[in-house]
């Protein structure tokens, strides 16, 4: 039996902790690897730098600046506009096409999902990035889907459309409002492959050559709707419930060699409303970062920043080991550059001065790897 390298990559706090960045480090060392989306969609914002570009990933993986193509799985969101524009910077930065491999059950983000997200947002001051993510999941549940598989029959595309319109939004449906979408939705069938399962694309080496596999996922264990402070969570399993789910069936093929990589930045993030702890606490020891791309925006408001909360992580991480061994983890710690050799953190509510060396005791690990520059790179602690 062969064996198949796996790695997921998942936040140990409400998002922005630095994915990305270890994303891409990890398909820099894989061998033929392939980004797996497990969880969450467009409404990501990864930012990665490499070879002297910068870009922030929305619609496609965080190893695309290598080459490397993604699989968007069935628990994710996909929005043909933004997958035209952003493929349409990516080309101009890269040189080359980005790869995009959907899953036929992804669901589709509409023009009018964008729409009454933003209108909602509005009023209800939630913390949405305001991308029509969590509208579309709504929308989804009660049974008004549009999916990947629906963008390839136009005419039942359009009755859909028309029925999300009507139906559900209860608007007039408007051809001008949705006549961009409706391209973008013929662009992404003819550019990009669309598959049953991932099962297809491993199982089909003339067509695809990829082994080792890197699951990209989306904000952070304290946002997934299960575990995190309800009503300011997202409409999605941000834990690695999904991952292990869609590796289910590759054990009977493979031996698989999963290792699970916990991310926190040094310091806790969070943007727009909802609970965090350390707040009011003293922040100055934190440099500020001219690179930062998480700021201040109409719809999720300001980001927020705390001293690092060692029990948060803790329960975050526990949640997580309710669905996976915890075999072969690993903890990261980004944005080492923004704070000194010796930083605070909380334990049991208690404020002390801690080394990333000590970090390691107190979280129990041998396997330790911190991320000092925003341009990547982990080093083991």
């Amino acid at each position: 039996m062969r064996t198949r390298k796996v790695n997921i990559v998942i936040g140990l706090s409400y998002g922005d902790e630095g994915k990305g960045v270890v994303v891409n480090e990890l398909c820099g060392a894989a061998h033929k690897p392939l980004v797996v989306r497990f969880s969450g969609g467009h409404q990501v914002g990864h930012t990665v730098e490499y070879n002297d570009i910068h870009h922030v990933f929305s619609n496609f993986g965080s190893g695309t600046l290598r080459g490397v193509p993604t699989y968007w799985s069935e628990y994710c969101t996909v929005n043909p506009i933004g997958v035209r524009k952003e493929g349409e910077v990516l080309r101009e930065k890269m040189g080359f096409d980005p790869i995009n491999i959907y899953d036929e059950n992804c669901m589709v983000t509409t023009p009018y999902d964008v729409y009454f997200n933003q209108k909602k947002e509005k009023v209800d001051l939630h913390g949405s990035v305001g991308v029509g993510f969590g509208t579309t999941i709504e929308r989804n549940e009660n049974y008004y889907k549009l999916h990947v598989r629906d963008l390839l029959y136009p005419a039942i595309r359009d009755a859909k459309l028309k029925n999300i319109a009507e139906k559900y939004y209860k608007v007039k449906f408007k051809p001008d409002f949705v006549a961009s979408f409706i391209e973008a939705c013929d662009e992404l069938v003819e550019k990009f492959d669309v598959v049953k399962s991932l099962g297809d694309i491993l199982t089909n080496p003339t067509k695809w050559d990829f082994y080792d596999l890197v699951f990209e996922g989306s904000q952070g264990i304290l946002l997934d709707m299960d575990y995190g402070f309800f009503p300011n969570v997202t409409r999605s399993n941000t834990i690695s419930k999904n991952a292990v789910e869609i590796l289910k069936p590759f054990h009977e093929w493979y031996h698989l060699d999963i290792k699970n990589y916990y991310v926190s930045r040094a310091y806790q993030t969070r943007h727009g409303n909802g609970f965090i702890t350390n707040e009011d606490a003293d922040i100055d020891y934190i440099k500020e970062n001219l690179e930062e791309t998480n700021v201040l925006n109409e719809f999720q408001g300001k980001f927020r920043k705390g001293v690092l909360d060692l029990d948060l992580m803790e329960y975050a991480y526990d949640c997580d080991r309710y669905y996976n061994s915890g075999l072969g983890d690993t903890f990261v710690i980004t944005c080492l550059d923004q704070v000194p050799n010796e930083f605070p953190i909380t334990v049991k509510g208690e404020r002390q001065t801690i080394t990333v060396e000590k970090l390691k005791n107190l979280l129990n690990t041998s396997n330790l790897f911190g991320c000092y520059s925003p341009k990547g790179g982990l080093v083991q602690i």
